[in-house]
Parts: C-alpha cells; sequence; structure tokens
C-alpha cells in the first residue's frame, strides 16, 4: 500500500470508456487510489512493472497481448510476495478464458456488469488475499473443463497433515480464515500458518491457485 495507506490500483482494459467508470468508482474510496491505467496487455506490464501496484484490474481480451499472457508476464517477474493482487474484470462469468486467467495466477475475476458495491468489495477482497472471490462459480468453471483428472491423488496429497487438508477443503467453500477457525476451533493466526504450508506443499502462489489444483487433481470434487 501507499504511504497514506490506500490500496494502489492499476486499470487495464482496452474500452476507454470502462476504464473511466472504473476508475471513477474506485477513486471515491478512502482507501483506494487508481495510479495507473493501460489499454493492452503489453502496456499493462509496463505500467505495473513501473508502479507496483497492489491491485490490478485486468480485462481478458485485449489487442495484442492478451489479459492471460499480461498476467503471466506480471507474476513472472518478481517474487510471489511482491507481485500485485490481480482481478480479472471479463464481460462473461463462464468464459474460457477467465478460467485460463485464474490459472496463470488471477486472485479472481468481476463481471463488467457488476454494481460499484461488489467491485469495490471484490477489490478490498482480493487484496487481504484470505478468501476465495466467487468461490461457486471458480467450482462451475472447474467443473467445466475437460479432462479433469481424477482417481490417484496428487503427490502433494500426502504431505499435507489433517488439518492442512481440511484447511484446503474449507478455502475450496470459498471462507475466509475467521471463518475456519470458528468452523475447525482454532485460532485464526493458526489457520493462517496452515494456508501458508499448503501453498508451498501445493507450489502454488495463493488460495486460488491452490484450490483450483485441488479441483483439477480431482484431490476436492467441484461437483
Amino acid at each position: 500500500m501507499s504511504g497514506t495507506g490506500a490500496l494502489r490500483i492499476v486499470v487495464a482494459d482496452d474500452e476507454q470508456m470502462v476504464r473511466t467508470a472504473l476508475r471513477a468508482i474506485l477513486s471515491a474510496e478512502p482507501d483506494m487510489e487508481v495510479v495507473g491505467e493501460a489499454a493492452d496487455g503489453a502496456f499493462a506490464v509496463s505500467v505495473v512493472r513501473e508502479l507496483t501496484p497492489d491491485v490490478v484490474l485486468m480485462d481478458v481480451r485485449m489487442p495484442g497481448i492478451d489479459g492471460i499472457r499480461a498476467i503471466e508476464r506480471i507474476l513472472a517477474a518478481g517474487p510471489p510476495e511482491a507481485a500485485p493482487r490481480i482481478l480479472v474484470v471479463t464481460t462473461f462469468e463462464n468464459d474460457a478464458y477467465v478460467y485460463d486467467a485464474l490459472r496463470a495466477g488471477a486472485a479472481g475475476f468481476l463481471l463488467k456488469r457488476a454494481a460499484a458495491e461488489e467491485l469495490v468489495q471484490a477489490v478490498r477482497l482480493v487484496a487481504r488475499s484470505d478468501s476465495l472471490l466467487f468461490p461457486a462459480a471458480v467450482r462451475a468453471l472447474a467443473a467445466s473443463r475437460p479432462g479433469r483428472a481424477a482417481g490417484s491423488p496428487p503427490p502433494w496429497a500426502a504431505r499435507l497433515t489433517g488439518r492442512e487438508a481440511a484447511v484446503l477443503r474449507l478455502m475450496a467453500t470459498g471462507l475466509t480464515n475467521a471463518e475456519i477457525a470458528e468452523r475447525m476451533g482454532i485460532g485464526p493466526a493458526t489457520v493462517k500458518t496452515h494456508v501458508a504450508s499448503v501453498l508451498a506443499k501445493t507450489g502454488t502462489r495463493d488460495r486460488t491457485q491452490a484450490v483450483i489444483a485441488a479441483y483439477e487433481t480431482g484431490y476436492v470434487s467441484p461437483h
């Protein structure tokens, strides 16, 4: 975050009207600051590298380098802890591009028709990174993908402790760390530790990627 505590945000979309609308909504919030814009994926990568925002709103369908490739390049530029949280903004929630963007490292997605308060809430949620954005939609996207693995557990499954496995399954339902703590009867700090261990053992960047890995390997069923 900036010195004022505001979330620093970059908006990437090839439509000027969309960028203007998103900027107006977010800039009206006292804890948010739109520090840059981009009209295509290549410029988005450049702007993010220059401005190091906390959150990036990324359209998936843009000319030249699309949002998916831009996400990959942004996240490959440095260590996970220094990377911005990326929120995909899309027209259709069942678009294959959305799932590919999540697999590439986006923390969640939001429909362009979402209300202003939904946008603001989504930005705050992905910035906190303590729960899954729209878990039901992510589950539906995972279920629609062909060739999903089933049968043998993934190699990392044996490395999870019982509590870590339980945390991963609750993460997949969209519970926050506080909700997982209440459900399991443990402290929020302990849940945070378990989540960090799950990410390390599954080799994933964040909880969205961990849940997708769990779905794709059949460890957790999206049905």
